[in-house]
């Protein structure tokens, strides 16, 4: 059983790691990074368009890089224009 903190670092690694930390993870401590992951990896997939996905694809990685940041300090920092979405009640 991952903590709270692991739980929200490895979310935002890959979809694998997004899968465990939902299987073997701290759900309940680590809601707030696992429901960011999973919007930020479920926007991610908009990066097959075309021209502008390229775009979309960098951004969404950004977002992941600053969750999983917040994540390691132990803060609840919600990403830009994705974080206000809650998929995991």
């Amino acid at each position: 059983m991952l903590d709270s903190k692991t739980t929200g670092i490895v979310a935002y690694i890959t979809w694998i790691g997004l899968l465990i930390a939902l299987v073997a993870g701290d759900r309940e401590g680590a809601k707030f990074h696992l429901n960011q992951a999973l919007v930020i990896w479920l926007a991610g997939l908009f990066s097959v368009i075309p021209c502008i996905g390229w775009l979309w694809g960098i951004f969404c990685f950004i977002c992941a890089v600053i969750g999983c940041i917040a994540a390691i300090n132990g803060e609840e920092k919600a990403v830009p224009l994705l974080g206000s979405i809650k998929l995991l009640k």
